[in-house]
């Protein structure tokens, strides 16, 4: 299974890439190759056109990572196990578009194996204790068109509806639930799709997830180009500008304190570069800053504390 996933990602960051350089037409990702120390590495490729460039992403990335070896101890206490071997891979990106009234948007698809190490000793092969998928992709918005998020998530829940009916509503409402600034008290977005430790049970095989997770990863054009296309020229102030600035500040705000993937590799010795890619390259922090009642920028701060159903 992690030889058939990772292959899969390989495949998806290639799909994805070229999609992406298709809709901003005038800048290409740059590739850079990477080793972790301890077993495994990575492919990152990242796009910049910055503020003042002809191209629609100021800065965005589409990662892959496979990495291995011993489970490091702070993982083990967050899966209460002792000593241990993991294997994860997946897909990582986050694209921060250059107008405010394009939505930044993110996605994670992902696959991890742990490993009795004493069993290994003893046969001389790793015996899997743990497998899971995890994964999800969602929107973050600075001007909230509707009828954008209500094609997200439609698309969202088209591919989960291909596996189960009651997909939707259920990560639906963890990405709602996950993706919740809580000394905020707000949305970083609108949401979309989270799902994780989605383990082989009575309904659901490894093979079936493994479908699962692939057709929402094969979603994600489809979710997002188009919401791309229909805002990309429009026209925006130097306050739509810091508007989108200061809400990239919340969004900085979540992957710093919240962000178990961020969390996670900063705790298995990641790549310090990658994992920060998510980061957007121009923030604003005003103090004690409100939108003005009955803007448009109020409109979607409203949605993000009241987070609401699009379909």
């Amino acid at each position: 299974m992690k030889d058939k996933f990772y292959a899969y990602i390989q495949n998806l960051q290639d799909q994805i890439c070229a999609g992406l350089e298709a809709v901003d037409g005038t800048t290409k990702f740059r590739e850079d190759l990477w080793e972790r120390p301890e077993g495994g590495g990575g492919r990152t490729r990242v796009i910049e056109s910055g503020p003042e460039g002809s191209g629609v992403f100021e800065k965005g990335g589409v990662n892959i990572s496979a990495v291995h070896g011993k489970l490091p101890e702070a993982m083990q206490k967050m899966f209460g196990v002792g000593e241990a071997d993991f294997f994860a891979c997946g897909l990582s990106l986050v694209l921060h578009p250059k107008n405010p009234m394009v939505p930044t948007v993110h996605a994670n698809w992902r696959y991890f194996e742990m490993y009795d190490t004493s069993a290994s000793l003893s046969t001389g092969s790793p015996k899997i204790i743990e497998q899971w998928f995890g994964g999800g992709q969602d929107l973050t918005p600075y001007y909230l068109f509707e009828e954008d998020a209500k094609h997200f998530h439609q698309t969202c829940k088209t591919a989960c509806d291909k596996h189960n009916p009651e997909f939707y509503p259920k990560y639906k409402k963890q990405c709602d639930a996950y993706f919740w600034n809580s000394h905020r008290n707000e949305a970083r977005g609108i949401g979309g799709l989270f799902f994780d430790y989605c383990k082989a049970n009575e309904q659901m095989s490894m093979e079936d997830w493994f479908n699962f997770v692939t057709e929402v990863g094969d979603s994600f054009l489809e979710a997002y180009v188009p919401i791309v296309e229909r805002r990309k020229n429009l026209e925006y102030t130097p306050e739509n500008r810091t508007w989108q600035e200061i809400r990239r500040g919340r969004y900085v705000e979540f992957n710093l304190v919240h962000d178990k993937g961020t969390l996670f590799g900063l705790k298995t010795n990641g790549r310090i570069e990658s994992i920060l890619m998510s980061l957007p390259p121009n923030v604003q922090w005003v103090y004690d800053h409100h939108a003005e009642a009955g803007s448009i920028e109020e409109k979607l701060v409203n949605v993000l504390e009241n987070p609401i159903d699009w379909i």
